[in-house]
């Protein structure tokens, strides 16, 4: 498919909602009639649908910052592995000064400037893997979801460590998957929320930072 057709599949397949618990923004979501398989199917190197659905850690971070603006107002932000563009959205939302959101593969980037413009927001749209990305020209970076293997975890964390050292603000929205690297999080609230398929799940928001150590 051309960046065309698949906007357009997303469009006539992926209807329009108000997210739960986060009804301030909308977004294009796959539901059983979507077939999202239908995107994919003749193109393997095509990437895996995640930016269709809700995630909790994404969910999580969104209503925090809505509901703390303060978090992004008047900053640079970094949306790492973006998926929907929720958490860009919400930041955009929250009076953030400017957004960049970073995805891997064409259909996540088509679906992210659809949801953008839905919801009368400006992010800018970059395709590009988190093991490639140079040093940001940001204020915080926002991750949502990011650590769900280890592998991909410690490639965040690498990049992660990169923006702490140059003073880069970080949060982390995550359900306590079992690669979040929890000894470099201090969780700072926690919500319940719906994630596709309208499961409640328990979800975390925390700072990233520098390795904790235990207290003798």
């Amino acid at each position: 498919m051309t960046d065309a057709e698949i906007a357009g599949f997303i469009r006539a397949n992926l209807p329009i909602a108000p997210v739960p618990g986060v009804p301030e923004i909308r977004l294009h979501s796959a539901v059983p009639s979507s077939r999202i398989g239908r995107l994919t199917q003749d193109d393997e190197a095509a990437d895996a649908p995640y930016w269709a659905h809700r995630w909790a850690g994404g969910l999580a971070l969104a209503r925090h910052i809505l509901d703390r603006p303060e978090t992004v107002r008047g900053r640079r932000i970094l949306d790492l592995g973006a998926g929907s563009g929720l958490v860009g959205i919400a930041a955009a939302k929250a009076g953030a000064r400017r957004i960049t959101a970073v995805e891997t593969g064409r259909h996540a980037v088509a679906a992210l400037r659809l949801n953008a413009k839905l919801n009368g927001v400006n992010i800018a749209v970059q395709r590009a893997d988190v093991a490639a990305l140079p040093l940001p020209d940001a204020d915080t970076v926002l991750v949502g979801d990011l650590f769900y293997t280890d592998e991909l975890a410690e490639r965040v964390t690498n990049f992660l460590d990169g923006c702490l050292g140059a003073g880069i603000d970080i949060l982390v929205g995550d359900p306590w998957r079992r690669p979040l690297p929890l000894g470099r999080l201090r969780e700072i609230a926690r919500y319940d929320v719906f994630e596709s398929g309208l499961r409640s799940v328990a979800s975390g928001v925390f700072r990233f930072g520098v390795q904790q150590t235990s207290k003798r």
